[in-house]
């Protein structure tokens, strides 16, 4: 009897393990949309300027900003994966 509880014990910590890596995998997903707004930032920047380059600055001053904001989705992303992953 100790051995079945044992062994279901066992195989319950390996399902919760296996959870958290699936859930881990399944938060890091937000990255891929980080990933696509950063280019699609940097790809308007680059059309802009083309089409008027006496803006550059001001351009430019605005894709930072887009890029920084693009990028903290990413990282609460990873930071929600991390907290699956290990709690």
């Amino acid at each position: 009897m100790l051995d079945a509880i044992t062994d279901f014990y066992k195989f319950y910590l390996k399902m919760i393990a296996a959870a958290k890596f699936i859930g881990a995998g399944i938060a890091c997903s937000g990255l891929i949309g980080a990933g696509m707004g950063i280019g699609q930032i940097f790809s308007s920047l680059i059309s802009s300027t083309a089409r008027n380059p006496q803006l550059r600055g001001q351009l430019f001053a605005y894709a930072i900003l887009g890029f920084a904001l693009a990028e903290a989705t990413g990282l609460f992303a990873l930071m929600v994966a991390f907290l699956v992953l290990y709690s």
